[in-house]
């Protein structure tokens, strides 16, 4: 069981996964921080100084910020932070859909070149030079 569990690890499909899962949450820190600290404050600004991560509605008590519902237990809905995922999601959504397309236009760059045409064959080339000899009488 260990031999196999082996040769099913070492296979290149699984290898190449767990390199796309690790760079995939690698890009994922990189748009989130991107969205958090790049877009959303100047879209904020943009709509009259509005936090996206302070947003929520209170559903008990009253409180000022995320953190202090948090705090204090109350239960809240932090929709800001759920627009900021939305954001977040586009973005990848977009980037991934750049790479397929630029890696499906290569693929069909390199299936539009059609193989040259084969020469003739050498009955092909008989049969020409005999028409040839027929055609000169």
């Amino acid at each position: 069981m260990l031999k196999e569990f082996k040769e099913f690890a070492m296979r290149g499909n699984v290898i190449d996964l767990a390199v796309g899962v690790i760079i995939g949450a690698a890009f994922g820190k990189i748009v989130t921080s991107l969205v958090n600290d790049v877009i959303m404050p100047p879209i904020g600004l943009l709509l009259g100084s509005v936090d996206f991560s302070n947003l929520f509605l209170n559903l008990h008590g009253s409180y000022n910020t995320v953190k202090e519902a948090e705090a204090a237990g109350a239960p809240i809905i932090k929709y800001g932070i759920f627009i900021n995922n939305i954001i977040d999601f586009l973005i990848v959504a977009f980037v991934i859909f750049l790479m397929v397309r630029a890696i499906n236009q290569l693929q069909r760059k390199k299936e539009a070149a059609p193989p040259p045409p084969a020469g003739p064959t050498p009955t092909e080339m008989l049969l020409t030079e005999i028409r040839d000899e027929l055609k000169a009488r």
